[in-house]
């Protein structure tokens, strides 16, 4: 029997972006499993989680992906967490803090009992290196650099004592999602922009898990953190194994070679409903899926560069595309009723900051608005039934789609429908790797995603012009360029508002203008689906507790809390929140992988980001 139960406490980081397939498997002590679950000759118990999407960095200043910063959620702590619960803000690295009078100065005290995995005490001066560093050098500040941007020093004037002054008032001060690294480590470090941090085992952290092993497009391995504060995770090892095809995963859930499978397609959720000792779990996810379109990707340096289509720069052509969408159609076609019609930019789990549009202001289904704003805007149809613009160029677009997600793909084949009956043509390039083109602004539309936290800060902030790259050669924190005036203003005045209610206000105000730009258009908000062997798992936090999601959380509760079902039938209280218990039979084969998101942190669903 499986059950959900709640945490008292938790967190993980950004934007979150879509599709991962991943499986558990766990040898117990007390069955004989195969010599490749436990390895050759010894009882260890192994935790595997096969995965689609390849890891872009082990250092925690690079890594933008999902399955990437998951691990580092893993591997470091952060100064706060999210319980899982609720999703409310809990101690982490530091166990209490406080604002000055002016909301200019924030004082935190660091725990006393976290150990780096090399035996060193964690301290108020690692966090403090770490912050500095992305503040003073803006190759560390690639992945994480909009928490730090408005930091004007931080010190520590003893080991329990941090302290970080602002340059105006900070909103994200209790949701800073950045990893403290030990500073007797990366101090050595020369080039943050090379170094990815995998070549050297086992790396230094002070979290649940210890990173011993990693192969490109292979698997990382993690071995328990026996000195971590909050107790140990009880399995021997975790492995993330990469898993190209998702339908491998669900094979291997069949036999109970894995336990868990996360994110599975509305084909794979219906073919395991019926299926012996397999639950399927289906909770409100914490992603959007969206079209979004080239503004003309730009440096802050002024230079323009890429291949986008120039008649995106048009809001009318952006727009009528928008309005050719059938969101009805993808949420019960493609998703199969798995899914939320969307709306704005965040989704409705997080119903303080959730918006959307009024009726005036929505782009709703309507192809004969669409028709008409293409011919007002002199995009007319030739003898051909193509549409072309005023310089005679055919409006023939390429959207960037991931090739290990299946949903891009079925949504790809309604867009070559609907934008072809507008005259309107598509090539849908579904690719392993879209963060190149991505990056290099060579794509016209692409479909776009991300994870959201608890706080909206981070997904906000990938859209303000300060995220463009330094130069075209460079990585910025940028979603895919856009930066509007309007919108960084309001994101500004979000950041430094203190009281909930005006804040919930001015980030609804920001998707608004997000929207009303029409560069980027929610089609849909996925839940997350994934399905367990009830002959393996007895329980595992999910977030929220009350019916939440086990995989991708905004913490590391899921893994840290899962226990081998002979641990679990010993009777012993570990004190741990209430987790999955995997239990695997002689059969089990250790199938892993570091899955396939996509993007710098941000090349959506399975190329996503956190």
């Amino acid at each position: 029997m499986v059950t959900m139960a709640p945490h008292r406490s938790l967190a993980p980081r950004r934007p979150l972006r879509l599709l991962l397939a991943s499986a558990v498997a766990v040898t117990p002590l007390a069955v004989a499993p195969t010599a490749q679950a436990r390895g050759e000759g010894d009882d260890r118990t192994v935790l595997t989680v096969a995965v689609s999407q390849s890891v872009d960095s082990l250092s925690p200043f690079l890594a933008q992906r999902l399955v990437s910063t998951s691990i580092h959620r893993l591997a470091y702590e952060y100064l706060t967490n999210y319980d899982a619960k609720d999703a409310r803000t809990i101690p982490g690295l530091a166990t209490a803090w406080k604002s000055s009078p002016d909301k200019l100065t924030w004082t935190y005290t660091i725990r006393t009992d976290s150990m780096w995995s090399d035996g060193r005490r964690a301290t108020a001066e690692d966090a403090a290196w770490t912050f500095t560093k992305m503040m003073t050098d803006q190759n560390a500040a690639t992945a994480n650099g909009s928490f730090t941007a408005n930091f004007e020093k931080v010190t520590a004037p003893d080991p329990r004592t941090l302290v970080i002054k602002l340059k105006k008032p900070q909103a994200t001060m209790t949701a800073l999602d950045v990893p403290i690294v030990p500073k007797h480590i990366w101090e050595q470090v020369g080039d943050f922009s090379k170094f990815n941090n995998d070549k050297r085992f086992p790396i230094v952290g002070n979290g649940p898990f210890v990173i011993t092993d990693y192969k490109v497009d292979q698997y990382v391995k993690l071995k328990p953190n026996k000195d971590f504060w909050r107790g140990a995770p009880k399995f021997d090892e975790l492995v993330l194994r990469y898993y190209k095809d998702g339908d491998a995963a669900v094979a291997a859930l069949r036999k109970g070679e894995v336990s868990f499978v996360p994110n599975l397609t509305p084909a794979q959720a219906a073919s395991l409903k019926s299926a012996e000792d397999i639950k399927v779990n289906d909770a409100p996810g914490r992603r959007f899926l969206a079209l979004a379109t080239n503004p003309g990707a730009r440096s802050k340096d002024g230079r323009k560069f890429g291949t986008g289509h120039p008649a995106l720069l048009d809001p009318a052509v952006r727009k009528a595309l928008f309005h050719a969408v059938d969101r009805g159609t993808i949420v019960d076609k493609v998703f199969q009723g798995h899914a939320v019609e969307g709306e704005g930019y965040i989704p409705p789990r997080f119903g303080t900051y959730f918006w959307k549009p009024a009726a005036a202001q929505r782009i709703g289904h309507d192809p004969a608005k669409a028709e008409q704003l293409l011919d007002r805007a002199g995009y007319r149809k030739n003898s051909s039934g193509k549409r072309v613009g005023g310089d005679g160029r055919p409006l023939d677009f390429r959207i960037l789609c991931h090739a290990t997600d299946p949903n891009d793909k079925a949504i790809g084949k309604y867009l070559q429908e609907w934008w072809g009956e507008l005259g309107i043509g598509l090539k849908v390039d579904c690719l392993d790797n879209v963060s190149d083109p991505w990056l290099k602004g060579d794509y016209d539309l692409a479909f776009d995603g991300w994870s959201v936290n608890p706080d909206p800060d981070f997904v906000l902030s990938i859209h303000t012009c300060a995220a463009l790259p330094a130069t075209p050669k460079d990585t910025g924190a940028t979603d895919n360029f856009i930066c509007d005036k309007r919108y960084d203003e309001l994101y500004a005045k979000q950041a430094v508002e203190y009281d909930p209610a005006k804040r919930a206000d001015l980030v609804k105000r920001l998707q608004s203008r997000l929207y009303d730009t029409g560069y980027m258009n929610v089609m849909a908000y996925p839940n997350a689906v994934e399905a367990y062997r009830t002959d393996h798992i007895e329980s595992i936090t999910t977030m929220p507790s009350d019916g939440g999601n086990i995989y991708g959380q905004d913490g590391y509760w899921s893994w840290w809390s899962a226990e081998p079902a002979a641990a679990a039938s010993g009777g012993e209280d570990s004190g741990s929140p209430a987790g999955v218990w995997l239990v695997i039979g002689p059969a089990a084969l250790v199938l892993l992988a570091v899955g396939v998101w996509a993007a710098v942190r941000r090349r959506s669903t399975a190329d996503d980001r956190e």
